[in-house]
């Protein structure tokens, strides 16, 4: 397994601290779509007695969340009868951390998503924010799109949000959001100095510092 976890892109499966501190205290049923290899998923089972069951579609990621789940489905969520698997309204919380950007329509998914969501239920999403300074930089000094192997600029998203975007995905999938959160970067990729990007958040800058929105959501 050590072998298997040295091959993976390490910002797909690192944990999700950021995405724990939300779920509900008295959460019964989670699904995680796009578990990874279920380091999130195991965290929810050992804090709160949870059922999870992930959804992935990268095998090998899906062979080592067997062994931190209850349950997982192989395969794309585009593609997925949910209904085939799920009674209507199963889940307590679904989690889609850093995912809907990767999806060719995120807003069906999404919207796919709510008929298995209980009514008191809660989405929890992260997407990046396209909208970082670093993005406008590029663009407006080199002419040229940053792709790279994680972050805002990941080379496999094919979905790309600004907080206005965000907020017409949910409204289009009928859901309500219940709060936005922000995580900040001064420097995109991981790096020390982020730890103080709070204090330089200022109201006419703050969007371009944003790296990533974290949203809760009901119906």
């Amino acid at each position: 397994m050590v072998s298997e976890m040295n091959s993976l892109n390490p910002s797909y499966i690192d944990a999700r601290n950021d995405i724990l501190k939300y779920i509900p205290k008295q959460v019964g049923k989670v699904l995680d779509v796009g578990c990874s290899i279920g380091v999130l998923g195991k965290k929810i089972k050992e804090n709160y007695a949870a059922e999870v069951t992930g959804i992935e579609m990268n095998e090998e990621m899906a062979r080592i969340a067997k062994e931190n789940l209850d349950r997982i489905i192989i395969g794309d969520v585009e593609q997925i009868c949910l209904s085939e698997y799920f009674s209507s309204e199963y889940f307590d919380c679904i989690i889609l951390a850093d995912i809907l950007e990767h999806l060719r329509n995120p807003w069906t998914v999404l919207n796919r998503l709510t008929s298995i969501l209980s009514e008191k239920g809660l989405v929890i999403s992260s997407i990046p924010n396209v909208r970082h300074y670093t993005t406008i930089l590029q663009l407006t000094f080199k002419g040229y799109w940053p792709y790279r192997d994680r972050g805002i600029h990941d080379r496999t998203h094919l979905r790309f949000f600004a907080l206005r975007n965000i907020k017409e995905l949910f409204d289009y999938s009928g859901l309500k959001i219940k709060k936005i959160d922000e995580n900040y970067r001064l420097i995109e990729r991981q790096h020390p100095y982020n730890r103080f990007s709070k204090y330089f958040a200022f109201p006419p800058i703050r969007a371009f510092l944003v790296f990533q929105y974290i949203i809760l959501a009901a119906k």
